[in-house]
């Protein structure tokens, strides 16, 4: 539905700390955009530069061959947890525009991309522009995590195709004024997203209502849950991102709660801690079924990441 070539930069894991956000000073008085119309790839095409891969799929479908679309963070890397190296940072600060999610889902960089913002990047923010999910009363289990008092804001929009329209509908008016000629794109999108929509609800129709309960990774499925009539059971690691913690109570909880609702299946995802995931499984006698929800597949395109986790979702709880 969406057949693009992403344009994926390579990029190394590496810590940073206060020399890299130092060097963001060198790097934004030294190697920024200049009047010749370098971008970041030191050229003089317009370069996006996206945070995540999903994010990225979309917006390289919008824009086709009107501009270069670099991904940041590399596919099948944690989006919470991920760190740029010096040469991501000079990345976004030559970029002509970076668009990322916003609501802290990109905590490893999120202080690099907040600097560049302020240095005068334009900056479109997926979640400014879309109907942000909020953690329920009643939703999960009680942890003290502040990620899930009720009222926090969940930032894994990807996960409902028609919050994620929205956003690229809102984009639209940026490309333009970037001298990116993406309306016609834009719209295919949107229509794609529309479809799709109705082919996940197809997919999803199997599973009855009773066996709609979800135990998850960490809490990523949210909009996916609101969206397609789904309850959210609880969560191994349970705040929504993966770098809450886990404790021996919450576990407990947890195994409880999947025996009381009759939950089917635990879907794990990148973070997960796998031994953790098996032990309650054998305990409570549930399936593991492990879930893509932060990076494509081989194809890459976000169509055939929706449906193959709409379909994994299906099977196990049809």
């Amino acid at each position: 539905m969406f057949p693009i070539q992403l344009k994926c930069e390579s990029a190394r894991r590496a810590t940073v700390g206060l020399a890299a956000l130092v060097a963001v000073a060198s790097v934004i008085a030294g190697c920024g955009t200049d009047s010749s119309g370098d971008s970041a790839n030191g050229g003089d095409r317009t370069t996006i530069v996206v945070t995540y891969s999903v994010l990225g799929s979309l917006v390289s479908d919008a824009v086709g061959d009107n501009a270069d679309v670099v991904v940041l963070i590399p596919n099948g890397s944690d989006p919470h947890e991920w760190e740029p190296s010096a040469k991501d940072i000079e990345r976004l600060n030559n970029a002509d525009l970076i668009v990322r999610n916003g609501l802290d889902l990109e905590g490893g960089v999120l202080d690099v991309l907040n600097l560049a913002q302020e240095d005068g990047v334009p900056t479109f923010v997926a979640s400014d522009h879309i109907t942000v999910r909020l953690v329920g009363e009643g939703e999960g289990l009680p942890t003290g995590d502040p990620d899930q008092e009720v009222g926090a804001q969940d930032p894994h929009l990807w996960m409902d195709p028609l919050t994620l329209k929205d956003a690229m509908v809102a984009l639209g008016p940026v490309l333009v004024a970037q001298g990116i000629d993406a309306t016609e794109g834009i719209a295919a999108v949107v229509a794609g997203l529309e479809e799709l929509d109705g082919e996940v609800t197809d997919i999803l129709a199997a599973v009855p209502v009773a066996n709609r309960k979800l135990v998850t990774g960490h809490e990523s499925l949210g909009y996916f849950a609101a969206r397609y009539g789904f309850q959210l059971v609880g969560a191994i690691i349970p705040g929504l991102t993966t770098q809450a913690g886990v404790s021996a109570e919450a576990l407990a909880r947890l195994t409880d709660a999947i025996d009381a609702q009759q939950v089917k299946a635990i879907f794990t995802e990148i973070g997960t801690p796998t031994q953790v995931a098996e032990a309650i499984a054998e305990e409570t006698g549930v399936k593991v079924v492990d879930l893509a929800s932060h990076n494509l597949p081989d194809d890459g395109t976000y169509s055939s990441f929706l449906l193959g986790n709409a379909r994994k979702v299906a099977a196990a709880l049809a």
